[in-house]
Order: structure tokens, then sequence, then C-alpha cells
């Protein structure tokens, strides 16, 4: 008895102190010198940097010269390109959501499982595919002019344009997954209300159903945006020269450093200001469903001229959606330097996927990728976790703070983070060790480990944020320490939502390319990168392999997240 008295005293005094104001700013410390480290002073490097030279505002006079426009045409097509892809992705992912939401016909299963094949495609990989199927040599434009006995291609996927159809289709998956999220939270009877009063659908659209969307399109046109700031890869393969992205790279391969920040420097400013507007925009009013009906059902489509066009629309559908990896696999196994002006390729061979696990050299990006992406994740998962933890059950100044420099790496392009790196981490400083970290393995683990920690850090608030406190008071009651009550409670009862987060950031490591394009070494190739370089030295049936090995990594772990975490996985992009 006596001794169960000292261990209840001992656990009240740990209580005491572990909910102590000192205590809790001790343990917060470490989350806040890791995002001052890594986030904050890697972005103060690049501020510098761009203000460096012998007049302080040098570069940034060279960057708006109207004599030299290359800059600002390159910030006008990027801000151009961003806008329009947004706004094509919310025209095809909303209306896709609301027809896979709201109606049955047929054909609706297969479409609704398809629609989201392109969250499989690694950015790179579906440049690479719609530029073998739709571009200057693709297959769809040699079928019309060997139709139709041209000289040339009546048609390509080129230019703007050409980049708009890509990020469209790549992107659109966002719009999808969280306005499918809200579209299942309608109520019916606010509809039914406005149509009795006289409403049509386009004012009930309009007036209803949008707004009460509006928070999930907000949060999708964030991240489309950001990604389209960032696109490197299509505008490279589709001819557009002038984009921040491209700018940064030719500065930085040019080793004019100082120019690359004060680029990285304005590209982060527009897409801050693009953060804060849209912010701004969802804050002025209230969009909260305070009615209590219940939520939406499916209509069944009776017409039959509907019926039918819906078939045929839903098989159109399927074969666009599955062509772009269809294209990838054919080509694949197609000999390298054989498919030259063929609409497809005439010799095959299945020496690439040997050659993927038996030759070192084809091997080495993978592996690379392999053991970065899992480095990156697994400090994901033990920062995330604990600053996730942090924010939802510890009361401290300094939460808003936390939260904003978390998620400034989502909101920055890829360039604009490897950027940083670079300024930061070029030289030895006691955030690496007294180490040069740029040019070694640890740097690409590092921006991926920045670039995706928000991913886990939502998904296990959201899971905490659901967890009910009085369990974690319960079991310290019964005479369990804080340790013993994280590990066997919290993080069982939060599993699904942490799970959902670190796969996602591992898929997103091994698809990452834009970071990596501008920091890796000849040691560290990761797989999008390998891709990249079989792509331009012609050997396409390679590129496609490594193309479909790296769709297949993904896919793994999209089921398996999907599986383990119910669903809930989708939320956390």
């Amino acid at each position: 008895m006596e001794k169960q008295t000292v261990n209840a005293s001992q656990e009240s005094i740990w209580t005491r102190i572990f909910h102590s104001n000192w205590f809790i700013y001790i343990l917060i410390s470490p989350l806040f010198l890791v995002l001052f480290a890594y986030v904050v002073y890697p972005f103060y490097q690049t501020f510098t940097q761009s203000f460096a030279g012998d007049e302080p505002f040098l570069h940034y006079k060279k960057f708006f010269n109207l004599a030299s426009p290359a800059n600002l045409e390159a910030l006008w097509t990027s801000i151009y390109i961003s806008s329009i892809s947004v706004l094509c992705c919310a025209i095809v992912g909303v209306t896709m959501a609301f027809l896979l939401e709201r109606y049955n016909f047929p054909g609706r299963r297969i479409l609704s499982i398809l629609v989201l094949v392109p969250m499989a495609l690694p950015p790179l990989v579906g440049v690479l595919s719609f530029s073998f199927l739709y571009g200057d040599s693709g297959i769809f434009p040699r079928v019309f002019q060997h139709l139709f006995g041209l000289d040339h291609v009546p048609f390509s996927l080129k230019g703007i344009w050409g980049v708009i159809v890509v990020h469209t289709f790549t992107m659109y998956t966002y719009f999808y997954l969280t306005a499918s999220a809200a579209i299942k939270g309608l109520d019916p009877a606010l509809e039914e209300a406005a149509t009795s009063l006289g409403a049509g659908r386009i004012r009930v659209w309009t007036k209803v159903i949008l707004p009460m969307l509006t928070p999930s399109i907000v949060a999708s046109s964030l991240l489309v945006f950001m990604i389209s700031m960032a696109s490197y890869t299509a505008p490279l393969m589709f001819g557009v020269e002038r984009t921040m992205t491209m700018q940064i790279y030719l500065s930085r391969t040019n080793g004019n450093l100082e120019m690359a920040a004060t680029q990285s420097m304005i590209l982060s400013f527009v897409s801050i200001t693009f953060l804060m507007m849209m912010r701004w925009y969802q804050n002025r009013r209230n969009y909260q469903n305070l009615s209590k009906g219940i939520s939406v059902h499916r209509s069944e489509v009776s017409s039959k001229k509907i019926k039918i066009a819906a078939t045929i629309a839903s098989c159109i559908g399927t074969l666009i959606l599955i062509l772009p990896i269809l294209v990838l696999i054919l080509i694949s196994f197609s000999v390298d330097g054989a498919w030259k002006t063929q609409i497809l390729p005439t010799d095959y061979t299945l020496d690439h996927y040997m050659a993927l696990f038996t030759d070192e050299r084809t091997w080495r990006p993978i592996w690379n990728s392999i053991q970065m992406g899992i480095v990156a994740t697994f400090g994901n998962i033990i920062f995330g976790v604990a600053a996730a933890y942090a924010m939802v059950r510890l009361n401290f100044k300094g939460k808003t703070l936390l939260d904003i420099l978390i998620m400034v790496p989502w909101a920055l392009p890829g360039t604009v983070v490897a950027v940083n790196l670079i300024a930061a981490f070029s030289t030895e400083n006691i955030f690496a060790f007294n180490q040069v970290l740029i040019g070694t393995f640890w740097i690409l683990p590092l921006a991926y480990f920045i670039r995706h920690l928000p991913l886990v850090f939502r998904s296990t608030s959201a899971s905490l944020v659901q967890l009910d406190p009085s369990i974690e008071e319960a079991s310290r009651g019964l005479g369990a320490n804080w340790w013993y009550t994280f590990r066997r409670i919290v993080i069982p009862l939060t599993f699904t939502g942490i799970l959902a987060g670190t796969l996602l950031a591992l898929v997103q490591s091994f698809g990452e390319f834009v970071a990596s394009i501008l920091i890796y070494s000849t040691s560290t190739i990761p797989l999008s990168v390998a891709i990249f370089q079989k792509l331009y030295a012609f050997k396409f049936g390679t590129a496609c392999a490594y193309g479909v090995l790296q769709i297949c990594l993904i896919l793994v772990v999209l089921i398996i997240s999907e599986k383990l975490s119910k669903g809930s996985a989708g939320t956390a992009i």
C-alpha cells in the first residue's frame, strides 16, 4: 500500500510537471528549433543572397528591367498558366464529383474507381505519357496524319495550352477528392427549399451548392496553384520556355545564384499572396451548414436516352483515363532507338524490366529513391506526430506560428525550397553539423522531409481532434503515465490518420522531381531524375519502364493507405 502511495505521488508530480508552462515550452522547443533550422534559416539565406552584390537591389532591378523582359514574361506566363489550371481543374473535378456523387448511371462504379487513376501518375510520368499520346510525334497525331495522308501532323499538344491540358488531367483529382467529401455532406433540404421558393437550377447551383463547397474549393485551388507554379517538366516538354521554374533552373545551372535567389523570392511572394487572397475570400462569409437534414443520396437516371449517353460517355471517359498508363506500359517494352516515325513501336523486348533489377546502374536510382523516401518519411512521422500532438493537446503561445512554419514549405514551389537549401547548406554551418550538405546523400531526404511534413502533420491533427481527451484522462486516472498512455492509447486510436499521411508522404517522395532536379548529385540520382535523363537520351523504353515501376510503387502505397485508413487517406492530400 505504501509503495502504491509513493508511485501515485510520483505520478502526480510528473503530471504537474508535464502540464506546467515552463515544461511545455521545453517540450516544444525542439519543434521550433527544427523549423527554424530547415525552414526559416534557408529562406532567410535566400532572401539575403538576393540582395548580394555592390548594389542591394541590383538583381531586382534586372528582374523588372523592361529592356530585358525575359523574367517578367516568365512571371506573367507562370501566373497565367497557374490561374487557368486552377479554373480548368475546378470545372473538371467539381463536375466529376457532382455527377458521381449525385447520380447513379451505367458505368458510374468503374468511373468512380478510374477517376483517381491520375493520382498514380507522378507529374513527370504524367507529362511523359501525354507527350507520347498527343505531342508533336505522339501516337494520335500520327494516326490522323496517316489516315488523311498529310505531310505534317494535323494537331498536337504544345505551348501553353498543352501545359494546361496536362495540368488539368493530372491535378483535377485534388478538386474531386475535396468536393466529393463536401457533396456527401450537403443537405438536400437546402436545395428543396431554394427550389420551392422559385429558384432555378442555375441559381440553386450559384447560391446554394457552390457556396457550401467554397472551403473545399479554396483548399484545392491553393494546392493546384502551388503545384502549377512549381511545374517544370510540362513547360519544358511542350515548348514553353518562359516560366519562373525554367528561369530559376537556368540561373542555377549557369551559376547565377543571386538571380536564382531573386527569382525564388518573387515566386514565393506570388505564392504567398495567392494564399492570403484565397484565405481572405474564404473568410468573408460563413459557409457552415446549420441544417439538420439527411445527407445527399444518389438519384437514379431513368431516361433511356440519358442512360445510353451516360454509357457512351463512361466508356470514353474510362478510355481517356487509362490511356496514359496503357501507353507507358506499351512503350516500356519497346526497343530503345527503334521507334522513330512509326505510329506504334515495331520492336519489343523484356530487357528494360530485366535491367531494372539486374543492372546495377539501372537499379541504383530506384534504390536511391526508396532509401531517401524512407529516411524522409521516418523524419516526417516523428516530427509530424509530435507537432500535431503539441498543436491539439498542449496549450502554449505560438501555436499559430508553429502551424504557419510547418505549412509554408507546402505553399512554396519545390524550386524555391531547393534554392533555399542551396543557399543555406552550400557552406558549413551549425545546422548541418559543420558539414556541406549540398552534393551529399542527405540533402534530398531533407528536401523531401520539408516538402511533405504537412501531409503527416495535417492527417495526424485531424485524427487527434476527433479523439476525446477524456480517454487519455481516464488512462492516467487509472495509474498509467503519459508515455504509456501515448504509446498504448493515443497512437493506436490515431493510427489510421498517421498512416494516411505517412504513406502519402512516401508517395510524394517517390515522385518528387522539381526540387530533386536542382540539388541531386551523380551519386544520388533519384528515380524521377533518372526518368528525365533517359527520356532526353532517347531511351524511351527504359524511361517508361522506370515510369511503370514508379506507378506500381505508388499504386501499392495508395491501395494499402486506402485499405488501412478506410478511405480517409485522400483527405490528407
